[in-house]
């Protein structure tokens, strides 16, 4: 009776072990590597558009975009929630470490130091010389009660021009003065220092030709002069462009 050599398979295909012995001995063909299947990779999401919905992303959305995400129904991702949540805080943060004053505050001589020589470093002080009853002076206290709240970061004071100096002449009102970490940085005396027509556009052009004065409380801290001026005249050409959007819209009626 022949030999016979029985070769059994097990349910997942492996050799037994006589083949294991045969392919020692070189009368078999190496064994193949057992298969294993590609790891699994979620698919990306067609709305993400390729990115994952980490810091980065965040950081990529514009204010008015972080404020529609909040009602967005399909984020619900813990992790992006809670890197948004974080931006978000720490934005907050930001914010409220900018001192922000938003009007022109009346102070009396015996608050001068205090408000205006030992004011921060880091921040300008406008102050505005005048008396009750002077036109000029009035003109010019509308313009900066504008200027104040558009430049919160930028204070604002007015005194009495006699409480602040006494015997300043009335000639000379109304006077600007500007200062920044204890010392004067510059003055402007008269109406006509703001050019023929005092607009607050005018006056925040003149306040910045020195010095980067003007602070809105949200751009860079520590901003040069010229890029004070560049934002200057963005919002006089946004006010420009907007007061011709409103004749056109008049008119058209």
């Amino acid at each position: 009776m022949g030999d016979y050599h029985f070769v059994y398979k097990d349910v997942e295909g492996a050799s037994t072990q006589w083949d294991d012995i045969q392919r020692k001995l070189g009368n078999l063909p190496p064994k193949p590597p057992a298969f294993k299947p590609a790891p699994f990779t979620p698919s990306e999401d067609q709305n993400s558009n390729s990115k994952s919905k980490d810091k980065d992303w965040i950081d990529d959305k514009t204010q008015d975009e972080l404020d529609d995400l909040e009602d967005d129904p399909d984020l619900n991702d813990d992790r992006f929630l809670q890197e948004y949540r974080m931006k978000r805080l720490a934005e907050m943060k930001e914010v409220a470490k900018v001192v922000r004053f938003g009007s022109v505050i009346p102070i009396s001589g015996s608050d001068f130091v205090r408000e205006v020589s030992q004011a921060p470093e880091d921040i300008w002080v406008v102050v505005l010389l005048y008396k009750d009853g002077y036109s000029g002076c009035q003109i010019l206290l509308q313009c900066l009660e504008e200027l104040a709240t558009k430049y919160p970061a930028t204070k604002f004071v007015k005194i009495i021009s006699t409480d602040c100096i006494p015997n300043y002449p009335d000639c000379n009102l109304p006077t600007v003065l500007v200062y920044n970490n204890s010392a004067l940085k510059s003055n402007y005396v008269g109406l006509h220092s703001f050019g023929r027509r005092c607009t607050p556009e005018g006056v925040a052009l003149t306040l910045c030709q020195s010095d980067p004065v003007l602070n809105d409380g949200c751009s860079r801290q520590g901003q040069s002069r010229e890029a004070v001026l560049d934002g200057v005249r963005k919002r006089f050409l946004e006010k420009v462009v907007a007061a011709h959007e409103d004749d056109d819209g008049s008119s058209s009626d």
